[in-house]
């Protein structure tokens, strides 16, 4: 009671705020205001095979399943979100979603028997001055819920590649197409794994790091991120 008490009274002075849309979070809500946690734009695209995002991979690279939690629009709240998270410090953004995606996942056939979740890597150099990398935080979330460990030391990145806002798709993959390596590939030999992205645009990341991990023997590999930019 005392504790509850201390909270409400620090929040008047410092109120706890939706990332989404700004308003005051009620005490039972988290990051999320209902209302947005309600009418953010959910793709659904976890409960079926014939997707955007699945058919955005096919005849490129041979994707067990794939999905978006979130349709991304340029000046919409998933933007907003996803801005906040990746650039502004905002880790509890993307645990938290991830936690719910996860859930959402576990729902699905498509995505059961998953033995490691694969985030999408940084280069260290750009993980360590942004501070972390906003794919492998989402895949922790995800972890949680999912209770799925997550593989970061397999898929490495070997070089820093340069942003790909503002690419047309050829650009994108000719910026991507041979930044990943392999490590101890032993780890996902005969393995179902998620691989993890916080945003898809055209899938030039995704298809780069999927074609290094398909080198790895029996592999399997399933792909979703935190929102897509394909409808």
């Amino acid at each position: 009671m005392f504790k509850q008490g201390v909270n409400d009274f620090v929040t008047l002075f410092f109120p706890r705020l939706c990332f989404a849309c700004g308003n005051s979070l009620l005490r039972h809500e988290e990051i999320l205001c209902t209302n947005c946690s309600i009418g953010l734009p959910e793709t659904g695209f976890h409960l079926y095979h014939d997707n955007p995002v699945m058919n955005q991979f096919l005849g490129k690279i041979d994707f067990k399943s794939a999905a978006s939690y979130y349709y991304f629009s340029k000046g919409g709240k998933i933007q907003h979100l996803v801005h906040q998270f990746k650039y502004g410090g905002f880790k509890k953004i993307g645990e938290y979603l991830g936690k719910q995606y996860g859930l959402k996942l576990m729902e699905s056939p498509l995505f059961s028997n998953i033995d490691y979740i694969v985030p999408i890597p940084l280069h260290p150099k750009k993980e360590q001055l942004r501070g972390y990398n906003q794919a492998e935080i989402f895949a922790n979330g995800l972890a949680e819920s999912m209770q799925i460990p997550v593989n970061t030391t397999t898929l490495v990145r070997k070089y820093a590649s340069e942003t790909q806002t503002h690419k047309s798709r050829f650009s994108r993959w000719e910026n991507v197409k041979e930044i990943f390596d392999i490590e101890d590939s032993s780890l996902l030999q005969n393995k179902n794994i998620l691989l993890v992205d916080d945003v898809i645009t055209t899938g030039s990341t995704m298809e780069a790091a999927g074609h290094i991990l398909m080198q790895i023997p029996n592999i399997r590999i399933s792909a979703c991120s935190l929102a897509c930019a394909i409808h």
